[in-house]
C-alpha cells in the first residue's frame, strides 16, 4: 500500500469556499480512477497551501494519476510545480473501526482489534 501526498500552493485568490468548490469539481475524475483506493483533500491553516493525501495499492498507480500533464496543469493553475512525496504504509490504527491493520513487507495484510 502506498500513501502520496501532495502539496502546492493554493490558487491566486484562493480562499476556503473556493478551494473547496474546486475540490469538488475533481470528485469525478478521482471517482473515475479504479487504483485510487482513498483521496484526502487538505488546507493549511492559513489557507496558503492546498495537498491531497491519497492511497494507492502501487506507486505505479500513484506515477500514472500525477503524470506530467497534471503536474503542468497545477502549475499553470497555482504558478508553481507540486511537491509529490511517497510512503509505504505499515500500519493504519483506525479508532473508529477499532482496529489495527499492518501491511507486512512480504505482501501480507493483517488486521486484528487494537485492543
Amino acid at each position: 500500500m502506498i500513501v502520496e501526498l501532495v502539496t502546492f500552493r493554493a490558487p491566486p485568490g484562493g480562499d476556503w469556499d473556493s478551494i473547496l468548490n474546486e475540490a469538488r469539481e475533481v470528485i469525478p475524475r478521482w471517482r473515475a480512477d479504479p487504483q485510487l483506493l482513498r483521496k484526502h483533500f487538505l488546507l493549511s491553516d492559513d489557507e496558503a497551501e492546498c495537498g491531497g493525501l491519497y492511497f494507492w495499492p502501487t506507486r505505479a498507480a500513484a506515477e500514472a494519476a500525477h503524470d506530467a500533464a497534471w503536474r503542468e496543469n497545477v502549475a499553470r493553475r497555482t504558478g508553481a510545480l507540486p511537491t509529490i512525496r511517497y510512503f509505504a504504509l505499515q500500519m493504519l490504527l483506525d479508532n473508529e473501526a477499532g482496529t489495527v491493520t499492518e501491511w507486512l513487507k512480504n505482501g501480507t495484510t493483517v488486521t486484528r482489534p487494537a485492543d
